[in-house]
């Protein structure tokens, strides 16, 4: 059996790095799992790439094909947003790595097979993470001080630790220190899920 590892963390607990570092890793093996999303595209994004962008109009014509596995919208500053996961049919042909929050993970978990989708849990303790957020929006261009402060607070009651313990997930990867550590730990995790499977 492939996998799909789901990647989960609270705002600035290093997700996007980790991300990128494990697709990174050509021994992995891991394609990417493109989410998609109705919020406008960034300067620094490219369609297809960190996300498939589309409107309203898009995600309805989506979920009338039943294609639209879960789908989350956030009440954002600049209005509703919604991010959700597209069945595109190749899903379960190939190991691969996404990024999604803990409710898309549990339909994620419920859609496919047992035991396809793999969490894995990055943790920071909040000081920390509250410290790099600013840090991000304190630079040129950024200055979402009021967006930062609403997926902070949103991230506190969704990863709650009854939250977390209710879907499962007890093993964490801790992104604090030394961010390399916790990098080659998790890449080690794959592995081993990996081997386990190609030993059945």
């Amino acid at each position: 059996m492939k996998h799909l590892f789901y990647l989960m963390g609270k705002s600035a607990s290093g997700k996007n790095a980790l991300y990128e570092y494990l697709i990174g890793d050509s021994s992995l093996e891991l394609a990417p799992l493109i989410p998609w999303t109705t919020r406008p595209i960034r300067a620094n994004e490219q369609d297809g790439v960190e996300y498939h962008f589309t409107d309203e109009d898009g995600l309805r014509a989506l979920e009338a094909q039943g294609r639209v596995i879960e789908k989350r919208t956030y009440q954002t500053e600049h209005g509703p947003w919604t991010y959700f996961t597209v069945d595109d049919g190749a899903h379960l042909s190939e190991d691969r790595l996404g990024i999604g929050t803990l409710e898309s993970f549990r339909k994620m978990r419920d859609y496919y097979p047992e035991g396809y989708v793999v969490p894995l849990y990055i943790e920071v303790e909040d000081g920390i993470r509250l410290g790099r957020a600013l840090k991000r929006e304190r630079k040129p261009g950024n200055h979402r001080y009021e967006e930062m402060c609403r997926r902070f607070l949103a991230d506190q009651k969704d990863f709650s630790e009854e939250n977390l313990l209710e879907a499962g997930i007890s093993r964490r990867f801790k992104n604090e220190k030394d961010k390399e550590s916790c990098f080659r730990e998790a890449a080690d995790y794959i592995r081993s899920i990996q081997a386990d499977t190609r030993q059945n």
